[in-house]
């Protein structure tokens, strides 16, 4: 069974709606900028944005009766093909909204997923994308009648005794289900692969809002080629590549796909393979456009997503991407004073990677634990492993074993402990203690 799109028909110039809701946050001097960025990225000309303000969406036409003439009466002025909301719809909304409109309706999630289900080049991102569709299409399946013809294998297909809607709701849930297990192993898989990486090499890992610049500045790193587009969401899949910090200092660094407000949980979760190297990451680095008029907003969400992933306790590294471009000085030294943990750069150009470097180097080695360990001299491998990964502060030959004072990366250290004695060693308290 193949990946089906969320839409039989997308529209090419489309009218952008949302609500300004006192509760949530709303960039009150761009009103749908971001969805435009989106509708842009999905290959959609934006006609015209409307927006109303609302305590809480309408529960049948999200904007009220009124607005949805006014939408009306712009589709036909405008010749729009196509409405597309800012938040996510409910089933009862968007069969309204069709109904009334009399063309087709995105909402935030789908047209997201649209953009996802373009950009997915890997079978595992294509099955992550197909998860997260099926799931956004099951409570919705049947104004989403008509896309069901994409399917193989007898969605359409009458049962003894059943329903057509019913019929689709199994298959669908069957799909669900298969999907949930394939990924799972995947996960599990990808989750050894990394941790048999990280036994080698301290991994870095770069996070941050979609557009941030973290493919620039990946490449700016490790010359590594990455695609660079001025589009959101131009990396779906991890790339890991080497990165020489200084002085032979190398470390692996990953560039993961970006995030973006209001991003789906249910997407969040059919993702969790591909974050799984910022998961095991010894730091992470997350990068933030400073320039961006909302650059305090953007960090807000990287965190809470970190949070939704349990990556809440990690401390990242705050990387100010294109502060070449910040106009108004004070901005980025308020940043930095909010942000005391934090290195302003310019990937783009190259400026301050060095310093960088040094700051990462600096976080890396003050988590570094420092062991004194005898190792057979019988243990060829093992002794290669101490001297090509960690710092040798002292090392003398005693009979037939070597011992070593040597300093580690905590994962490192916990992976020779391991080796040595066969128990697990999960965090640096277990030094110290």
């Amino acid at each position: 069974m193949e990946a089906i799109h969320t839409r039989s028909k997308v529209p090419q110039k489309a009218i952008l709606v949302g609500i300004t809701c006192p509760d949530s946050y709303q960039s009150y001097s761009q009103p749908l900028e971001e969805l435009a960025n989106l509708a842009t990225t999905a290959g959609i000309e934006v006609l015209y944005r409307i927006t109303q303000a609302r305590a809480i969406a309408h529960p049948r036409t999200y904007t009220g009766s009124g607005k949805v003439i006014e939408i009306k009466t712009m589709l036909m002025n405008l010749q729009a093909d196509g409405v597309i909301y800012d938040d996510d719809l409910t089933p009862m909304q968007g069969k309204e909204l069709e109904s009334s409109l009399g063309v087709p309706v995105m909402d935030r999630t789908e047209l997201i997923l649209h953009i996802f289900n373009h950009r997915a080049q890997s079978r595992e991102a294509k099955l992550q994308v197909e998860l997260a569709e099926l799931e956004y299409m099951l409570p919705r399946l049947k104004r989403l009648w008509r896309h069901l013809d994409r399917y193989e294998g007898g969605i359409g297909m009458k049962g003894p005794g059943e329903k057509q809607l019913e019929l689709d709701k199994r298959l669908l849930k069957k799909r669900i289900q298969e999907l949930s297990v394939l990924l799972q192993t995947i996960q599990e898989r990808k989750a050894r692969e990394v941790q048999k990486r990280s036994s080698n090499f301290i991994t870095v890992g770069i996070v941050g809002y979609t557009n941030a610049g973290k493919s620039t500045l990946m490449n700016a790193l490790t010359h590594a080629d990455v695609l660079v587009e001025h589009h959101l969401f131009s990396t779906l899949e991890t790339r890991t590549r080497l990165w020489d910090l200084c002085q032979g200092r190398k470390v692996m660094l990953s560039d993961t796909v970006g995030f973006i407000d209001k991003l789906p949980h249910h997407l969040v979760a059919s993702f969790r393979a591909t974050l799984e190297e910022a998961a095991q990451a010894d730091l992470l680095l997350h990068v933030v456009d400073a320039a961006h008029p909302d650059v305090f907003h953007l960090i807000e969400v990287v965190e809470n997503v970190l949070e939704e992933l349990g990556l809440g306790e990690k401390s990242p590294l705050l990387v100010f991407n294109k502060s070449d471009a910040i106009t108004d000085p004070a901005l980025l030294a308020n940043l930095q004073q909010k942000y005391p943990q934090n290195v302003a750069i310019a990937a783009k150009y190259g400026q301050n990677l060095d310093q960088l470097a040094k700051r990462v180097l600096e976080m890396i080695e003050a988590d570094m634990v420092d062991l004194v360990v005898n190792i057979p001299v019988t243990q060829g491998k093992l002794l290669a492993w101490i001297e090509e990964y960690g710092r040798i502060l002292s090392k003398e030959l005693q009979a037939e074993q070597v011992v070593f004072h040597v300093r580690l990366t905590q994962s490192n250290a916990n992976w020779l402990m391991y080796q040595l004695t066969g128990e697990s060693h999960n965090s640096k308290k277990d030094w110290l203690a």
